[in-house]
């Protein structure tokens, strides 16, 4: 694969900080990385099966593959989800904005709403749609309990699939 454009400081290939990449594989034991570095000569990580649990740090722009195709964080999200359909763990990271993080931080539940065709404020009439999903994210007071206690505790995490409750953010420390 090669890069679509280049880096400001001409570097392309960033790897994950080996303290944060210790207590990752403690906790998730990967057993493989479909965006190794170096990177095998012919090797392509969207082609290739994956293993039982999967570290996938994928380039965080668009790529040329061997086909000469473009793809981007569209088809590692959908390799994912394919690859977790057939029972294997992926633990995936993509940068988001800041503000997301905050919400997530703070407890909110995410819904995708799809391609919402607002309404006109003049008439009423649809409009054509965003041209992308539209996330929704809910701030619940009647959950809040269960939203900001640390979720780093085995015991309440015990506690919450006992009542059905899905974590939906573990990490506090991102702005």
């Amino acid at each position: 694969m090669t890069f679509t454009e280049g880096a400001k400081d001409g570097k392309h290939y960033w790897l994950t900080p080996e303290d944060l990449m210790a207590k990752l594989r403690a906790e998730f034991d990967f057993t493989f990385d479909p965006c190794p570095y170096p990177k095998p000569d012919d090797f392509d990580g969207l082609a290739s099966e994956w293993g039982e649990s999967n570290w996938v740090n994928p380039p965080f722009g668009c790529v040329i593959n061997a086909a000469g195709k473009k793809v981007g964080p569209t088809a590692w999200a959908r390799k994912a989800i394919a690859e977790y359909q057939k029972g294997k763990r992926v633990v995936l990271v993509y940068p988001l904005d800041g503000w997301i993080h905050l919400l997530f931080n703070a407890g909110a539940e995410f819904r995708s709403l799809g391609n919402v065709k607002w309404c006109a404020t003049e008439d009423g009439t649809p409009g054509g749609g965003a041209g992308r999903p539209i996330a929704m994210f809910i701030l619940d007071p009647d959950k809040q309990e269960l939203n900001t206690r640390d979720l780093r505790d085995d015991n309440f995490k015990i506690e919450l699939v006992k009542r059905g409750i899905t974590i939906k953010s573990t990490h506090k420390d991102t702005p």
